[in-house]
């Protein structure tokens, strides 16, 4: 059929808005690009490092901005506290912000704290009084101890600013110095010293949650990480730290009773927590003695209304920390609940039995793994032990999975 006498002769252009063509020049998505951050492989979500490598491959690849990440404290606070200043670490050799907020110790305290970061850099370059034939028994020497202490660990810069890489390690034996800490800056929250307001007599949260949450909602709007802002300057991520919340140190009474009189309290603060963090760039980790909560329905709404959930299970006290099956971990770590954001199916570990221990420079995750066989110098009764306490760690471990979202 010939075209109308009025479209002959006519530019493409011309004819008609609505007549395109179907080969379009595709384009891709500007993400933002914020130093120590990475988007996800599996449904594009901005990710930041734990500051534990192990951890974020658990949590598959690393933590959503604007997601909480719930720790359940072991008995003692050691290892969720060693976790906590891990992630602040982080921050500081990102240089992201930090927002650090506590009832017991000073936040300050707190970061004075932080492990020191692995910089090849400084520890390969050293300055030398003498000069000396590189064929010396000495220079060889410091290359055999360079060779086995970093040739397995990436490559990490010791100009912080210019520090792109996702994800650093660090040693926990010695402090971060004073010169790269102060460089990174921190937002404080100390109960003791912060004045609070009487609560409105309707509401259910409690005046220490309302003030610090009013205090974080401060910081967000203030200094830029509000995705609803105006971008005047280079966006950064904010790094939030609060510890031991739900103890009895910020008001709360879930430890005391039974049936405590705030049991909501906290529930609402981490509500309205998520819901802060869902439209900012931010991103925290939340620790929480969850084994002096005695009411298991409330421990189970407050891990839903977090996005991430680990719980650590120390040896520190228990017959496990004698067991010599148990005699190369400090510990077990039991993932409660995984991310479903933006997508379909979340990023389940492959692997339901870990543990977790605490070398002299290094805290590391890992699979646990029971001896694959006695020593021959082990007596039949030292035998027949063992093999029981394997039997009971094995029905403990699949009787304990039943509590968890997990599906492998």
């Amino acid at each position: 059929m010939a075209a109308p006498m009025s479209a002959v002769g006519k530019p493409s252009a011309e004819r008609s808005p609505f007549n395109t063509t179907s080969f379009q020049k595709k384009t891709r998505t500007k993400l933002i690009s914020i130093p120590g951050t990475r988007p996800s492989v599996q449904n594009g979500q901005l990710l930041v490092s734990t500051g534990v490598t192990s951890l974020d491959y658990l949590l598959g690849g690393g933590l959503a901005v604007g997601t909480v990440l719930l720790i359940e404290e072991d008995r003692y606070d050691s290892y969720s506290r060693m976790i906590l200043k891990y992630f602040l670490a982080e921050g500081v050799v990102c240089r992201h912000e930090l927002f650090v907020a506590a009832a017991q110790d000073n936040p300050d305290d707190i970061l004075q704290e932080l492990p020191a970061p692995i910089l090849d850099d400084i520890a390969i370059h050293k300055p030398v009084e003498q000069p000396r034939l590189s064929c010396e028994p000495q220079d060889s020497l410091d290359a055999m101890k360079i060779a086995w202490r970093y040739q397995n660990l990436p490559k990490v810069q010791s100009a912080l600013a210019s520090s792109s890489r996702f994800g650093h390690y660090y040693d926990v034996s010695k402090t971060m110095e004073p010169e790269i800490r102060q460089a990174a800056k921190c937002h404080h929250f100390y109960l003791p010293e912060h004045p609070t307001q009487s609560s409105p007599a309707h509401s259910t949260m409690l005046e220490s949650y309302s003030a610090l949450l009013k205090s974080l909602q401060e910081v967000i709007n203030r200094e830029g990480f509000d995705v609803a802002a105006p971008m005047s300057k280079s966006r950064n991520i904010l790094r939030i730290g609060l510890h031991s919340l739900g103890s009895a140190l910020w008001g709360d009474d879930l430890s005391c009773h039974d049936n405590p009189k705030n049991g909501h309290a906290l529930t609402t603060f981490l509500y309205g927590l998520r819901a802060l963090l869902r439209s900012s760039l931010s991103v925290a980790v939340v620790t929480l003695p969850s084994h002096l909560i005695q009411d298991r329905a409330l421990m189970g709404s407050i891990t839903r209304l977090c996005d991430n959930a680990i719980a650590l299970e120390s040896f520190k006290g228990s017959e496990r920390e004698t067991n010599p099956l148990y005699k190369d971990y400090h510990g077990l770590l039991h993932v409660r609940q995984v991310p479903h954001l933006n997508c379909l199916a979340s990023k389940l570990p492959d692997h339901k039995d870990l543990a977790f221990k605490l070398k002299r420079k290094q805290f590391s995750i890992e699979r646990l793994h029971l001896p694959p066989d006695l020593s021959e110098t082990v007596s039949r009764v030292s035998r027949g032990e063992l093999a029981g306490a394997a039997t009971v760690a094995s029905a403990c471990g699949s009787g304990s999975s039943g509590n968890k979202h997990l599906d492998f």
